[in-house]
């Protein structure tokens, strides 16, 4: 059984971690596989969006603790396995939407965290689950936690390791929407399309300028998006939305490749 699944619908490459027996436990193969997935997309040109979610009743229940991993040499194993695949999602030029079928608990949630656009269903729930096993959050997970939604509650969190319900997740503006179970899919899939169909390569300097605040200065910020400003007034997708606002029609960025 392959452990990840690919399907590529106009655009959109839906990559679904299959290990559903385990609530799709991130091992060590899969982190790989997962990187691999997400380079791959990127590498190809054709990929516009991905959409990311779980077989089964889980997205993710977090790192397989029943597995014995090594490190390569002179790393540790968080080096090794796991940061890799974190940093494929974090620096990939394309959007990223989650599907958050069922559980996203420690580094699950933190891939989940990794997306431009969290959907969940009724009944997933998010969970720093690392305190209860006397570890600290890895992965990102207190980079992304804190980012998304402040401090405060960040430390609730992550201190007291309680389980947070998709309707609270939503409130504290940890997820974007809540879907019906029976629709999740349908609707991500929508919405990855719409951003597939969109100005892809805008979209991805976008996405760029949100990682790049978290970090810079104001000053810096602004010099930022005057570089990736200038970037795209050079390329097509503006000239074609120029066109399409004077011509009273709406754009074709899709015909438009991405590195443009």
């Amino acid at each position: 059984m392959d452990i990840l699944l690919r399907e590529d619908r106009e655009g959109v490459a839906i990559l679904t971690l299959n290990r559903p027996e385990g609530l799709n436990a991130l091992s060590g193969s899969l982190a790989r596989a997962l990187q691999a997935a997400v380079e791959d997309c990127i590498a190809g040109g054709n990929v516009r969006c991905i959409l990311l979610t779980g077989a089964g009743r889980g997205f993710c229940s977090g790192a397989d603790l029943g597995e014995k991993l090594e490190p390569d040499p002179g790393k540790t194993l968080l080096e090794t396995w796991y940061h890799p695949m974190v940093l494929a999602l974090r620096h990939c030029p394309i959007p990223i939407v989650a599907a958050v079928n069922g559980v996203a608990a420690g580094a699950g949630m933190s891939l989940a965290l990794l997306a431009d656009i969290i959907l969940c269903s009724e009944n997933a729930s998010f969970l720093q689950a690392f305190a209860r096993i006397g570890l600290v959050p890895d992965c990102g997970s207190s980079w992304l936690v804190t980012r998304r939604i402040g401090e405060s509650r960040a430390r609730e969190l992550t201190l007291l390791a309680e389980k947070l319900s998709a309707e609270k997740a939503l409130a504290w503006g940890l997820v974007n929407r809540v879907c019906p179970a029976e629709t999740l899919m349908d609707e991500a899939v929508a919405l990855a399309s719409r951003l597939a169909n969109g100005p892809v390569n805008a979209l991805g300097r976008i996405r760029a300028l949100h990682e790049s605040a978290a970090m810079l200065d104001f000053e810096s910020q602004l010099a930022e998006e005057d570089r990736l400003q200038r970037e795209c007034g050079a390329g097509p997708e503006v000239r074609e939305g120029r066109a399409a606002f004077l011509e009273k029609r709406p754009p074709n960025f899709g015909a438009i490749p991405r590195g443009q």
